[in-house]
């Protein structure tokens, strides 16, 4: 329809080519204006209603000239239809150029009471004696069909004017209609704006919400009392935001209005949490085939939730068929151009009960409704729109034609009641009345103007009569005023006005009646949180409906899901599904030592030093501090070992001190063996020093006295295995070796000995001091393990080193000495503890690296109490039990005996 459209604008611009060739007059091509309403008036305001929303395409091979009639044929038997409405143009290249015919069908009610109400806002202005006292508005009312063609056809016989010719200066004169107020839909005016906006002619549209027309640029001349697209966008994102429907369905018309309104949306959407399933496109040819597509694709998705921009007969196609298929388990989401329709409650049913829609600010105009619901044809019967909106409208046909045809239907009295064709709701309405009174105070103030300080060139003021449209559009753009309902209007830099809806919810009554209850409303001036209000609470949700309209089960009282996946709940992070949208993804648990709190996170965060997190992975809890202690059944079980260790060596060295004059006491070095018990008390009791929480000071402690004791007792060890093995071998003749192992000699080695490892532990604990620290995650889990680091592990492997060093070389000494005579073969039991003592070391170092928390600390302890009672049983327990249990071989004769 925009080619058919164009084609009109260029036959145009080549008669007005052809009327400048051939001579200075210019002959009017269309004689009238069919399917309009007219009243003369000293200003004419010109308006464009789709009172028919349906026109048949335009014959475009100009062969001859079309006159105004009535439909024929199978499209008034399909559509029941009486007389149309007719709206022709002729743009005459020559005598022999034809008429292009529109033909109008299928009555919109609703379109026909906002042009009542231009017709009522005119008349109310001119009884008003504050607004235009010395002037009168007229206005030229068509319809136009809601098709490009007709309306550009409509909108440029109005601006030609009705004369049959003129010539001269007049060719060029001001058009007798100035302004137009129009048209309903955005292609339309678009296609109008781009024609009209060339001779500067304004156009003031109360239902063209496309946000293009916007642009200053291309549209200079549009303005409009609708708010933008964009606004709209806004409050439809928002919507979906707070209801939580992350996955919704988009269903559009294939117009401006509808691919603007989608682009619109999707833009708004980006970076939400809401995502897109399915964007189908309702073709302009309403193919059943095609409709039904869209139907199943609907039915298919997991989205219930379902937003519409489309314009109203494109909606109703679709909606026909969803109500047809019984589809009633979606939430529709409806824009201003069908929010309000109440003609859909007579065949809707319950599959859109429930819908939500965004609808324009309505107000109570005062005296409107009774005017509209009162009207009937009078005195304007004779005017062939009024007849035949009438006709349609009831069925009926007036007196002429009923009289000559039986069969067209009952007779119209001009008494049929309007107020039964559906509710009235004042949101488009509305919109009609702010226009025409913007324009009657733009011309207010082209009256107000005075000489010399007016805003044209030189301070001129405006021309009145005849009005020019370029400065009335000047007038219009800065046009200031507060509306009789008490609403301030003016127009922003792009022509726009601001922006307010109003959110309805469809509820069914017993009878099946639409009401249009509010529930809630946008106001895009207004900040973000008080810009948009929804009373939930009054909603009824779609999709939860009985098989009877009165029956309303719970679920229309609960707000639907409409999500791709179910929410994750706290202790789960989102995993974006591979190849989908963000909203479509796995439910992960975190990881132990993260959490979320929250349902739908995104990430989980790690749990703060010291903490870790529940076992449902939802909060952090403080961790269990852990360490070996005294209160610990480990901890106890080593203590008693230990103090149990240190008691027996502390009795034994009572014993040997008690028994020290005894043959073998001192046969066995008593000095030695007295120094050997001390260190393995000192043994024993070191192990005391790794149990409990750790310190800076036992940390060192314990790491420094474990390595000198151990290191002393050894020494003892390997002096008495060296003395055993050196007196036996000075036995020989001629030997004197023993003079170089005399108890001075003795006292230096184990000195030695332990300086060595003095030397080591004191550098260890300037150098890198073994000093607390914590051991948290991982294996240990809730569990953050108190430990000493050992600070230097080069400090720590030489303790270690320099002990299995002197064990060795015991090892090695005694068990040369395995074969000295049994009664003095101590080097037997020191090479067998020694034995012992090397076996639990070398399993030590696996057991330690391997054991988790508080355990490694166990494990050490456990080697140092194993390695000292062995040393201690070894090679006391014989000798005690000879000298406390059989003291009668403790005599210098059996120690002397092979």
């Amino acid at each position: 329809m925009a080619v058919s459209a164009w084609l009109w604008a260029q036959g145009l611009l080549a008669a007005m080519v052809w009327v400048h060739a051939v001579g200075p007059s210019c002959n009017l091509q269309s004689r009238s204006i069919s399917g309009s309403l007219f009243k003369e008036g000293d200003v004419i305001i010109g308006g464009l209603f789709p009172v028919h929303v349906a026109a048949t395409e335009p014959d475009h091979t100009f062969t001859q000239r079309v006159l105004e009639g009535h439909c024929q044929g199978r499209a008034c038997t399909e559509l029941r239809l009486i007389p149309c409405s007719l709206i022709t143009l002729t743009i005459n290249i020559s005598p022999h150029v034809p008429l292009s015919l529109f033909l109008c069908f299928s009555l919109e009610l609703r379109s026909y009471r906002w042009l009542l109400t231009m017709i009522f806002t005119v008349e109310e202005i001119n009884r008003d004696p504050a607004l235009l006292p010395n002037l009168t508005l007229g206005y030229l009312a068509a319809d136009s069909c809601l098709a490009e063609g007709s309306t550009l056809s409509a909108a440029l016989a109005m601006v030609t004017g009705q004369e049959e010719a003129v010539t001269g200066e007049q060719c060029t004169r001001a058009p007798s209609v100035p302004v137009i107020i129009g048209d309903a839909r955005s292609a339309a005016s678009i296609v109008l704006a781009d024609t009209l906006g060339v001779f500067g002619i304004p156009l003031v549209s109360y239902f063209a919400s496309c946000a293009c027309l916007s642009d200053r640029t291309r549209f200079p001349t549009f303005l409009r009392t609708i708010p933008s697209d964009a606004f709209q966008a806004k409050a439809i994102a928002r919507l979906l935001s707070l209801m939580g429907w992350s996955w919704v369905g988009v269903v559009s018309g294939d117009d401006a209005y509808g691919i603007s309104g989608v682009q619109l949306l999707l833009k708004e959407l980006e970076g939400s949490d809401v995502c897109i399933d399915y964007l189908e496109v309702i073709p302009k040819s309403h193919t059943l085939s095609k409709i039904r597509r869209i139907i199943e694709r609907i039915q298919s998705s997991k989205a219930r939730v379902v937003v519409t921009f489309a314009i109203s007969p494109d909606m109703e196609v679709l909606l026909r068929e969803v109500v047809k298929q019984n589809v009633t388990d979606r939430q529709w989401i409806a824009t201003e151009a069908w929010s309000t329709s109440s003609h859909y409650s007579s065949w809707s049913g319950i599959s859109l009960a429930g819908t939500l829609g965004f609808a324009l600010r309505q107000v109570d105009i005062q005296g409107l409704g009774f005017y509209l619901t009162q009207l009937s044809p009078g005195g304007q019967q004779m005017q062939p729109l009024t007849q035949t909106v009438w006709e349609e409208m009831f069925g009926c046909k007036f007196v002429e034609e009923s009289q000559t045809n039986p069969l067209s239907g009952p007779q119209c009295t001009g008494l049929e009641k309007m107020e039964s064709q559906g509710e009235l709701y004042f949101d488009v309405i509305y919109n009609v009345y702010k226009a025409v009174y913007a324009i009657a105070n733009a011309i207010q103030d082209m009256l107000n103007c005075e000489p010399g300080k007016g805003p044209f060139e030189n301070g001129a003021c405006p021309d009145i009569k005849p009005i020019r449209p370029k400065q009335l559009l000047h007038y219009l753009k800065s046009v200031n005023f507060t509306t009789p309902v008490g609403e301030l209007l003016h127009f922003d830099e792009n022509g726009d006005v601001s922006a307010s809806y109003d959110i309805v919810n469809w509820h069914v009554g017993p009878e099946g009646k639409v009401a249009f209850v509010k529930v809630g409303q946008f106001d895009a001036a207004s900040t973000q949180e008080r810009g948009f209000q929804l009373d939930t609470n009054k909603v009824v949700w779609g999709g939860g409906w009985g098989d009877q309209l009165m029956e309303i089960s719970p679920s229309a009282l609960q707000l639907p899901v409409s999500v791709c996946s179910e929410s994750c709940p706290p202790g789960t992070r989102k995993a974006v599904q591979k190849g989908k949208p963000v909203c479509c993804y796995d439910c992960i648990p975190c990881a132990t030592g993260e959490i979320s709190n929250a349902t739908d996170s995104t990430e989980c965060n790690k749990c703060p030093e010291r903490f870790w997190s529940s076992t449902d992975r939802t909060v952090c809890v403080p961790m269990q501090v852990e360490f070996l202690s005294f209160r610990d059944n480990m901890g106890i079980v080593l203590s008693v070992l230990s103090v149990a260790g240190a008691t027996l060596s502390g009795t034994t060295l009572a014993a040997f001190f008690h028994h020290r004059d005894t043959p073998l006491v001192r046969a066995n070095n008593s000095e030695l063996s007295f120094l050997l018990l001390l260190s393995l008390k000192l043994c024993f009791l070191c192990a005391l020093a790794f149990i409990g929480q750790p310190a800076p000071w036992s940390c060192m402690l314990r790491h420094t006295l474990f390595g000198i004791s151990f290191v002393v007792c050894l020494a003892c060890v390997l002096s008495k295995t060296v003395v055993v093995l050196v007196a036996f071998r000075a036995t020989l003749p001629g030997s004197n070796v023993m003079r170089y192992f005399g108890p001075f000699q003795q006292r230096a080695g184990i000195l030695l000995c332990t300086l060595g490892q003095v030397v080591v532990c004191v550098l260890w604990l300037v150098l890198a001091p073994p000093v607390p620290t914590e051991s948290a995650g991982g294996e240990l889990g809730a569990r953050v393990v108190l430990l000493c680091a050992v600070g230097s592990v080069a400090g720590f492997s030489l303790v270690l080193g320099y002990i299995g060093l002197l064990a060795s070389i015991c090892f090695i000494m005694a068990f040369l000495a395995r074969k000295l005579p049994d009664n003095f073969n101590e080097a037997k039991l020191i090479a067998f503890s020694m034995l012992i003592f090397c076996a639990v070391w070398i399993a030590f170092v696996p057991a330690y690296v391997s054991s988790p928390g508080k355990y490694t600390v166990a494990v050490e302890v456990f080697a140092i109490l194993a390695s000292s009672y062995g040393l201690l049983l070894c090679i006391f327990a014989p000798k005690c039990y000879i000298i406390l249990l059989r003291p009668e071989k403790n005599i210098k004769k059996n120690m002397m005996a092979k």
